[in-house]
């Protein structure tokens, strides 16, 4: 497989349409950046990304991470090393807090980088971006000395981290879960219970893994408020910091899986292993959403990223096969037949998932800086609109951005035609591997019931109208003459109709349930045209033929893939009433 880390496109999205240069002299904790600096940052993760992590992307696949019996577990061949210089390299601290050994870059730096991983090796950058989440999550949430404890071995890559939430029985349904958690005279606490499902959860690129774990305290409250959460190291850590005897967790199995087979995703058992409470006690599932959101964002990228390796790959593959000739005249007049990119269809599957990569990294890139007003703006009243607009954005970051990078990638795969289900030309992988980024930190359908249940209906609307008006405010301002502005101000109203009508409709039983995928797909519509407006918009300043690629590719967009906008807002106002109207015993087998 081919791939060249997409540079100009990512530094068109940060100094162009979002003049991350104005944005980091505007706020006093990142006025020491510069362009040239987050420039080298980029070159190095491309050539770490393209030489290092790529030519393990197949070989990873096919050999996968193996268990070897007594809770051991290896990864494949080369990706010890591969650790070894990503960690070496400082990666996994890029965005780290600098107290404690941290680079402490933006999030609008560090998702570029996570996407160069996504791009090149899904299940190799499940590693690193397990330990990121634990350290935010310690950072907001940890004690002083927990912080000391583990934060800067974890930035070194000297130890890893996981996260374990889910149970045999309990997924989605946090509350429900069993593992207990018995207080000890000398403060800590016997976590006793088994977790699947655990990325990380065992490996052999480092010498300690930090869990973070979710149990239950004696007498906590049934449901999610009874929740606390732990930190439990696989070896126990001693006063001057160096390991100590083996904790009471280890590895049951690993699972066989349809792709990301390099990643090892683990069943752990903790049995009366030593664990320490991280904030409150019957605090630990809002402790933990912040590690859990770190990672739907996150996954987002995996989405970004597998449209843009699928892309890359197609598109050469399009230009060098010949195949029929093309309709509007023979292109290839000294040989039998045309290269296939000059059929209409192939076009249309290269350019839906070019749009769709384009259009996911900007708003890919607009989340980080919400994200990074919110952390380091000095205006309290700012921050707290970066905050609500994450919140908004954060099901739709990490829901349409792998609905759209997983039909990309099966676009590409067509493209390829039956080359494309055989296993060497590798766009088979990239589907398997993408199809677990709509399934894994809460389904996709779950994303959903948060942006509407929770984003929407709880305070009627306030954060969408928010959303719509700063579209249209961008339109009111907007020079470059295009058919965008149309598009976004046209689409922008269609939402705020569909979520009146939405509220309106909240006395019908299922309404929510039933509605909130396709509500988020419209949602996730109109907001890709509002990016298609800042490129349009930022590329006009440049001129020549990049902007009139731009120009195209948005055009693209409001022909071929906005319509579907209205069928998601049809399916959302024919209510809940049809699917419901079975009695479950429908959904029974019968012989």
């Amino acid at each position: 497989m081919i791939y060249h880390a997409p540079i100009r496109e990512m530094q068109f999205i940060l100094n162009d349409v979002f003049d991350a240069k104005q944005f980091w002299q505007n706020n006093e904790q990142l006025s020491h950046l510069d362009t040239d600096t987050v420039g080298m940052i980029l070159q190095e993760m491309s050539k770490f990304s393209k030489n290092v992590l790529l030519p393990l992307n197949r070989t990873g696949d096919e050999e996968g991470a193996m268990y070897l019996g007594d809770g051991k577990v290896a990864t494949p061949k080369g990706f010890k090393d591969a650790f070894k210089q990503y960690a070496d390299g400082g990666w996994i601290g890029l965005g780290g807090d600098l107290a404690f050994g941290g680079q402490g870059m933006p999030k609008m730096v560090t998702m570029l980088s996570d996407e160069m991983l996504f791009s090149t090796n899904q299940s190799f950058a499940l590693y690193p971006n397990l330990s990121s989440g634990a350290c935010l999550c310690l950072l907001a949430n940890g004690s002083d000395e927990q912080k000391k404890t583990y934060l800067e071995k974890i930035y070194s890559g000297e130890w890893t981290g996981t996260m374990c939430l889910t149970e045999p029985h309990a997924g989605t349904d946090l509350g429900i879960i069993k593992t207990k958690a018995t207080p000890n005279d000398d403060g800590s606490f016997n976590i006793t219970g088994t977790k699947i499902f655990i990325t990380a959860g065992e490996h052999d690129l480092s010498d300690n893994i930090i869990h973070l774990v979710l149990a239950k305290t004696p007498n906590a409250p049934d449901d999610s408020k009874g929740i606390s959460l732990f930190v439990v190291p696989k070896f126990l850590v001693k006063p001057d910091g160096s390991l100590g005897e083996r904790n009471a967790v280890q590895a049951g199995s690993i699972e066989h899986k349809m792709g990301i087979k390099a990643s090892a995703t683990c069943v752990m058992n903790f049995d009366g292993a030593k664990g320490w409470l991280v904030g409150a006690e019957n605090t630990g599932l809002a402790g933990m959403f912040v590690m859990m959101n770190y990672e739907r964002l996150t996954m987002g990228l995996q989405g970004l990223g597998a449209a843009e390796l699928a892309y890359q790959n197609a598109a050469a593959y399009a230009n060098e096969r010949t195949q029929g000739r093309a309709d509007s005249g023979i292109k290839n007049a000294n040989k039998s037949a045309d290269s296939i990119i000059h059929h209409a269809d192939v076009r249309r599957m290269l350019l839906n998932a070019k749009v769709i990569s384009e259009a996911s990294r900007c708003f890919a890139m607009y989340v980080a800086k919400q994200l990074d007003t919110a952390k380091f703006s000095d205006n309290s009243e700012t921050a707290k609109q970066a905050s609500e607009r994450v919140a908004l954005l954060t099901p739709i970051a990490k829901a349409f951005l792998t609905d759209r990078g997983f039909e990309a990638s099966i676009d590409c795969q067509q493209v390829f035609g039956g080359h494309g289900y055989i296993r060497e030309w590798g766009m088979e992988q990239i589907v398997r591997d993408t199809r677990i980024s709509q399934i894994y930190e809460g389904t996709n359908g779950i994303q959903a019931l948060d942006l509407l249940g929770r984003k929407v209906v709880k305070n009627r609307g306030a954060f969408v109208t928010d959303f719509v008006n700063e579209i249209k405010n961008f339109c009111d301002n907007m020079a470059t003459d295009h058919a965008i502005k149309t598009a976004m101000l046209t689409s922008a109203d269609k939402l705020l109709d569909l979520t009146t009508s939405v509220l309106n409709n909240l006395d019908k039983k299922d309404e929510i349930n039933a509605n909130a995928v396709d509500y988020l797909q419209a949602f996730g519509y109109v907001s890709f045209a509002y990016m298609w407006g800042l490129m349009v918009e930022a590329s006009a300043k440049k001129g020549g033929q990049f902007a009139n690629d731009k120009a195209n590719l948005a055009n693209f967009y409001i022909s071929r893939m906005l319509p579907r906008l209205d069928s998601h807002i049809a399916m959302v106002k024919a209510t809940s009433t049809p699917m419901m109207a079975f009695d479950a015993s429908f959904f029974a087998s019968s012989e």
